[in-house]
């Protein structure tokens, strides 16, 4: 991956505890209920992750799962912001890491991320990524820089324990997102990711993923 233009902005945003060891799309989902992981490739940073595909209630999400690992399952496509801003997309998880820190470097691990990522110019580390992540504790909508990078910007749509174990729905205007957090008017994503992770403070869980779709205003 870090062979790629976008490859090394996931090496460089993917916000691990170190440097890690691919269409134009509009209104674009990304489907795990086909039962094929065609188009989405895995990074490891620490060990890896499992990623797979399992049947729920009648249809293919994804789930992952972390002992102390951490790898990314991520897709380079293309997404018109001017069209098709919003990001919609459903998870949920078995449980939050308690005891952590999740803004330092020591505690920098999530049950369940979601990456959007944007190519702000010809360099391969021009690039911008915000993190949504279920944080355990942090309050709703509390956003800060990455410990690892100010290139990428954490932001809670999901906290706490009160939804564990409960499929939750969730939605953002990426292109907003970006102002708001960037300063930056992004008019393209050059690709999107899932993680789950637990190497930084050594904790163990599990996510499941389901439809990830982008669409208009």
């Amino acid at each position: 991956m870090a062979t790629t233009i976008l490859g090394f902005g996931w090496l460089m945003l993917a916000s691990s505890s170190a440097p890690a060891a691919t269409g134009q799309i509009s209104g674009l989902t990304g489907e795990f209920s086909s039962g094929s992981l065609s188009g989405w490739k895995e990074r490891s940073f620490a060990g890896n992750s499992k990623y797979e595909l399992i049947e729920e209630q009648g249809t293919q999400v994804l789930q992952g799962s972390t002992n102390g690992k951490a790898s990314i399952l991520y897709t380079e496509q293309k997404v018109d912001l001017k069209t098709t801003p919003l990001i919609e997309w459903s998870w949920k998880v078995d449980r939050t890491y308690e005891g952590i820190d999740q803004r330092s470097r020591q505690g920098d691990d999530f049950p369940a991320r979601l990456y959007v990522v944007a190519k702000t110019g010809f360099l391969p580390w021009d690039t911008l990524a915000i993190n949504y992540v279920w944080s355990t504790d942090a309050p709703l909508d509390d956003s800060w820089a990455n410990p690892f990078t100010d290139k990428a910007h954490m932001v809670v749509v999901q906290t706490g324990n009160q939804r564990v174990g409960s499929w939750v729905t969730q939605q953002r205007n990426i292109a907003e997102d970006f102002k708001t957090y960037f300063g930056a008017d992004i008019k393209q994503l050059s690709g999107y990711a899932v993680m789950i992770d637990g190497d930084n403070a050594n904790k163990e869980g599990m996510a499941w993923f389901g439809k990830i779709q982008f669409s208009a205003n």
